[in-house]
């Protein structure tokens, strides 16, 4: 880890007319993960007042009215405004550089890409400002709650159309980036020899392609009931609920891997060069990704086991089974940190923490993989309790471990890797304090979405340490902001390849030119940098 002191990188001017008419796509990116970690910020701030009103029993502080739109909003920022476009972003950044190319396929429309998710995102908010309130029909808006008579509000259309734009945004960037991986990447750099992260986008772009057309008609059906006099929904009229749920779920479910496979790609960059040994396993790793892939087309229906209108058995069986691939990414991450001489700088700690986690996640989904135990623990505490083991435990960690990682990459600066490692174990036991009891309050029988509980039942110890663990977790957050205030203000050079990286994009300048590349080292494996960098070590 210790190198010379490189020269120091000259800071390039703000110019913020540049910055809004940008298609270069390192600046999109940017402007991508930026923006989805100020939703991240403004989403967990409702957490927190939900969890405020949660702590204690009674209805304290907010009406039930505002809490619905709370919970509305909280998981729709997270899941649509957060976590799958922070990936997306770091995909802008990340694939042309770790394939060599110069840009994206279509950079207009990148541009044009990035403008329509802030549109969605802002449409969905100003439901806030209008006098009937924001969408407060659950992030799932199951009709007859978010049908005109259930939400007679404009907040839920607001909520539509934003999210429609949101849509149209990830398609045309996934149509964008399968191109250029496909199209541009640098000569030697075969399929097989891709970084697991661009492997990962690019499956990924495949399951948004697939998925995102059935929540677009979901969506665009539901306004037609809402506005234009439709009835598909509407059961009085012939509609069928259930039609929703399976066009929102056959969406829903592979979302989940859109939210989690370029993460898992995150976790594969970073554990094999803070083990110093090449990845274990690396045709299990993309196997296992197009196997994630393909089971995530047939397990939709998982969420509607209680239903009666599905195959329980065989949508069960698929449940389990897409566990299978998932197993043998921990595999071989276990197997390329054994023996290794790991170092547990931030982007290290982080990628464990997400381990972690993620196993308690992907265990109870198992669990709820069971119609008996699903039909028990249904609409509980358990169920948002195993969803924020994958996505927070799981997505958000790794997206912590993708900013310490690229930081010098993006900046040219090091990382301020003592708040760094103190942010990590501060999140890590703060998540747990937070989202562990509600795997209790599920057991318990305390239903989800709801705004009070009685006393004396069970629900308000457990209650009360989420809450506080709520607090905890906020620390965490601001401690993992005020590294990157440190690193910033600091401006330590961190030179072009500081953690002594595998993929192509250490090879250029930190950070790189409008170009990317004035030279590309010989690609003949998948870590082309650690190849150049030790050609003693190269077969």
């Amino acid at each position: 880890m210790t190198v010379a002191t490189p020269a120091r990188p000259r800071t390039p001017r703000v110019d913020p007319l540049a910055w809004l008419t940008t298609t270069d796509h390192k600046r999109i990116g940017v402007l991508y993960m930026v923006t989805t970690f100020a939703f991240f910020i403004v989403g967990g701030a409702l957490a927190a007042v939900i969890r405020l009103e949660l702590a204690t029993p009674g209805i304290d502080y907010v009406s039930r009215g505002t809490y619905a739109e709370l919970f509305t909003i909280h998981g729709t920022t997270m899941i649509f405004l957060f976590v799958a476009p922070f990936g997306l972003g770091l995909a802008n950044y990340l694939v042309p550089l770790q394939i060599g190319a110069p840009d994206m396929s279509f950079p207009r429309m990148n541009a044009l890409s990035y403008w329509l998710f802030l549109a969605g995102g802002l449409t969905i908010y100003s439901g806030f400002l209008t006098g009937g309130g924001s969408a407060a029909a659950g992030w799932t808006a199951y009709p007859p709650l978010s049908e005109l008579r259930g939400s007679p509000g404009p907040g839920t259309d607001l909520w539509i159309v934003g999210l429609l734009l949101v849509s149209a945004s990830s398609i045309m960037t996934a149509v964008n980036l399968l191109t250029t991986i496909f199209l541009l990447r640098a000569p030697g750099m075969i399929f097989w020899r891709m970084p697991i992260f661009t492997w990962n986008v690019l499956v990924t772009s495949v399951i948004i392609l697939i998925s995102f057309p059935p929540f677009a008609v979901a969506a665009s059906l539901l306004f037609v009931d809402r506005r234009l006099g439709g009835h598909a929904y509407d059961v009085a009229a012939g509609g069928s609920v259930i039609l929703f749920q399976h066009l929102f779920w056959f969406f829903g479910h592979p979302e989940v891997y859109v939210m989690i496979l370029p993460f898992f790609g995150v976790i594969t960059e970073i554990v094999p060069v803070f083990s110093r040994k090449p990845v274990f396993g690396y045709s299990g790793f993309v196997l296992a990704t197009l196997g994630i892939a393909a089971y995530s087309m047939g397990v939709w229906a998982h969420h509607m086991f209680t239903t009666g209108a599905v195959s329980n058995p065989f949508f069960s069986a698929m449940s389990f089974l897409i566990a299978v691939p998932t197993g043998v990414k921990f595999f071989n991450w276990i197997g390329t940190m054994w023996r290794g001489k790991l170092v547990f700088a931030t982007p290290m700690l982080f990628a464990l923490a997400f381990m972690l986690n993620f196993l308690v996640g992907g265990v109870t989904g198992v669990m709820l993989a069971s119609p008996p135990i699903d039909y028990q623990a249904q609409d509980t505490y358990f169920v948002v309790a195993h969803l924020h083991y994958v996505l927070m435990g799981g997505s958000v960690f790794a997206i912590f471990a993708a900013i310490a990682f690229w930081w010098p990459k993006v900046t040219g600066w090091r990382f301020a890797d003592l708040p760094g490692r103190v942010s990590a174990l501060v999140l890590l036991v703060g998540f747990n304090l937070t989202f562990w009891p509600m795997f209790v309050l599920g057991l318990r029988g305390m239903q989800r979405r709801v705004i009070d509980y009685p006393s004396s039942i069970g629900f308000d110890a457990p209650n009360l340490v989420s809450s506080l663990g709520t607090i905890v977790l906020g620390i965490g957050v601001l401690t993992f902001l005020s590294a990157i205030v440190v690193s910033w203000r600091r401006k330590v050079p961190a030179g072009d390849d500081p953690w002594g990286g595998y993929s192509l994009e250490w090879s250029t300048s930190s950070p790189p030119p409008e170009h990317n590349f004035d030279r590309l080292p010989p690609i003949r494996s998948e870590r082309p940098t650690f190849d150049h960098a030790h050609p003693e070590l190269t077969p």
